[in-house]
């Protein structure tokens, strides 16, 4: 048989150009498709590393802002408490408290904030809160004067301000305590509520970063947490910090550079304000001025450079001292850019004596004008 010129069905024309044709439709989709799974791979590679990246960060953020925790609990208690209350440092410093203060994360959104709260502890022997609210009876006269006392806008106030609390807690009071859950509930709200509502006023607290010693790298973690700007101080440390402590040794280690006392990275690029008065001499002026306010100023300095050369001769002669003769006190104030001189002339010896004897006699008549007639 011969064979046809004509291409089969399954076949490929064939054509002296590569750039015709059904085939050559089929190769460009093919590459198409291959370039777009290629940009699809990259970017979810891209993705993915920069997830990854993301969750390294926000790991090393948690170490960080752990270790400040556990070092604000068991180190710096007392100098953070000191600079949000001074009164409630003092009170927990007291041995007889038998105070604790615990530090917590907080926040609905990454990275969480800290707050503290102050515990007592009792060991068992309880404790008792006074307030108005528990002391005083309904039915009693002390309620009528406190309502006398108080005024009666204040004390419509209050009820108020109960209720409210009442419709929106459900249990606000011991008489609503029925079960367990109840008294927990009751419990927890009275460190909510302030103490003129007869609660403790004792909730958790934000520490914000005005509270925390600028001399630590506590304060750089938390500015770090809050800002995203990281301090050169703490880069030295981050890789040593981030580290999952192996032994008891280096998790107290750790603690101990983070509420370590050591000079803020901020004042070592401050220049102090306070410049001796030779180098205030040495600044230059930006200021414009015009030709005939400088040579005012000139003229100024020439004269008053003058008088202290004057002064300074004068100073220098031994002179001594006349009766008769009046003195003469002199004092000179120093500033940047000239001197200024004063003189006070003061009395000679028969003038004060004469001033002395005026004065005594002027006693005496007094006195005898206010002596009681016999």
């Amino acid at each position: 048989m011969s064979h046809s010129p004509k291409t089969s069905v399954t076949g490929v024309p064939k054509s002296d150009s590569p750039h015709l044709g059904k085939g050559h439709k089929v190769h460009l989709s093919n590459t198409v498709k291959t370039k777009g799974k290629q940009q699809n791979n990259k970017d979810i590679s891209a993705h993915t590393i920069q997830r990854m990246w993301l969750s390294h960060l926000d790991k090393s953020m948690f170490q960080l802002l752990k270790r400040t925790i556990c070092a604000a609990e068991h180190h710096v208690t007392h100098e953070i408490l000191k600079k949000v209350s001074p009164l409630e440092a003092e009170l927990v410093k007291d041995p007889c408290m038998k105070c604790k203060v615990r530090f917590r994360f907080s926040g609905e959104t990454f990275p969480p904030f800290i707050v503290f709260k102050i515990f007592l502890h009792t060991e068992g022997l309880g404790y008792k809160y006074f307030s108005g609210k528990s002391l005083l009876k309904p039915s009693s006269e002390a309620v009528v004067d406190a309502c006398k006392i108080m005024g009666k806008k204040k004390f419509y106030h209050q009820i108020m301000e109960d209720e409210r609390l009442f419709q929106k807690f459900k249990i606000t009071d011991e008489i609503d305590i029925v079960t367990l859950k109840d008294y927990m509930q009751y419990s927890s709200l009275l460190d909510e509520i302030p103490a003129s509502s007869g609660g403790r006023n004792n909730y958790w607290r934000r520490l914000n970063l005005e509270n925390i010693p600028r001399t630590m790298i506590m304060y750089d973690i938390v500015d770090y947490a809050e800002s995203g700007i990281i301090s050169n101080r703490l880069k030295k440390e981050m890789k040593y910090l981030v580290q999952r402590p192996k032994t008891e040794e280096m998790r107290q280690h750790q603690l101990r550079i983070v509420s370590q006392v050591r000079c803020p990275s901020s004042l070592s690029s401050l220049q102090p304000l306070y410049r001796p008065y030779q180098q205030q001499s040495q600044i230059k002026h930006l200021g414009r001025r015009s030709q005939q306010a400088q040579m005012k100023v000139e003229k100024m300095k020439k004269a008053y450079k003058m008088a202290k050369e004057k002064i300074a001769s004068a100073g220098t002669e031994p002179k001594m001292d006349t009766p008769g003769t009046k003195q003469k006190e002199t004092m000179v104030f120093s500033t940047p850019f000239f001197d200024i001189v004063k003189v006070n002339e003061l009395m000679s010896d028969d003038e004060l004596e004469k001033e002395e004897k005026e004065l005594f006699a002027w006693c005496q008549d007094l006195y005898i004008n206010n002596s009681p007639s016999r």
